[in-house]
């Protein structure tokens, strides 16, 4: 019994690794007080009439309630089944592809016998993930503009008429998924091939002695030990089905009006109206997408949770 009393103190004592791990978490930890829970006291903005006449604090403590109006005009808007309807469509689909998409090229690089040549396939598909929406707009204007487009000169030499494409709405759905995937490909392989990598190798040699052929080896170790981890980037991303990115839906069709029914989500609309809406109003969109991603993600562990408990994130 003492010798049991001794070991549970010994284990509550603060030793020099604590003190390490707690020094190399406190920088992270400094980051999210700052940037992440101090700012969550401006959520009142949205219930309140925000006018700005002097400080922040000043003005947040001094404006008046007005209770839920900052988010009526979410849903009074005349367009706020398009603007809704975009939004989740779109992420339905980046969902989807999101998981598949760079599962099955994780797979295909995790292949390669060059580690060399799955280094640069790696490195050309991560690429496009550091580059800014603004520049990827200019480059896909310079495919697709009507005059000087690469896409049109390709078009004229063929004989055919060159198109106006940023007047051409039936087009840009298209347009938008591949852009999205072309530019976020690369980071979500990396993930899952990280994943592959770490996988105790093991595995595959006893299925090689078994006779597994490398779709066997796939689809009974691969596949089963990156459960976890698709499950995981699965609910994160549902967590982000009323959210878009303002860069890919904003930058990229410019603006066009002819684009509106195809391009406009909820971030866009509230971009819009700010010039004649009040923060208040930004600030009401923003807490309920907030609200809506955190019952999207509960409601999504609590559905794979059902399924299988082991792969529930809590």
């Amino acid at each position: 019994m003492d010798a049991k009393v001794t070991r549970k103190r010994t284990r509550t004592r603060w030793r020099k690794h604590d003190t390490e791990l707690t020094l190399l978490a406190l920088p992270t930890t400094v980051w999210y007080l700052l940037f992440s829970f101090l700012p969550m006291f401006g959520v009142i903005i949205a219930f309140k009439d925000f006018k700005i006449h002097g400080g922040f604090i000043d003005n947040v403590v001094n404006s008046a309630w007005i209770g839920f109006k900052n988010f009526e005009f979410l849903f009074k808007s005349n367009d706020a089944w398009i603007v809704i309807r975009n939004t989740v469509g779109y992420n339905i689909i980046f969902i989807i592809l999101g998981i598949v998409l760079p599962v099955t090229l994780a797979l295909m690089v995790g292949q390669l016998h060059s580690r060399k040549a799955a280094k640069v396939y790696q490195t050309m598909m991560f690429l496009p993930y550091f580059l800014s929406w603004v520049v990827v707009s200019a480059v896909v204007w310079a495919f697709l503009s009507f005059d000087k487009g690469i896409v049109n000169q390709i078009l004229s030499s063929l004989g055919q008429d060159p198109k106006n494409w940023y007047m051409e709405a039936s087009y840009w759905p298209y347009f938008l998924v591949f852009m999205n995937m072309w530019k976020g490909l690369g980071y979500s392989m990396v993930v899952y091939l990280a994943t592959i990598t770490s996988m105790d190798s093991t595995y595959y040699e006893a299925a090689v002695i078994d006779g597994a052929s490398k779709w066997q080896q796939t689809r009974y170790i691969t596949l089963p030990l990156m459960k976890f981890v698709i499950v995981l980037m699965f609910i994160l991303s549902v967590g982000h089905i009323f959210s878009t990115d303002f860069g890919l839906f904003f930058q990229v069709p410019r603006d066009s009006n002819s684009l509106y029914n195809v391009s406009t989500t909820i971030d866009v609309l509230v971009y819009k109206q700010l010039k004649t809406a009040t923060v208040g109003m930004a600030s009401a969109s923003a807490f309920l997408q907030s609200v809506l991603g955190c019952a999207m993600i509960l409601t999504a562990n609590w559905v794979v949770r059902k399924v299988d408990r082991e792969s529930a994130m809590i």
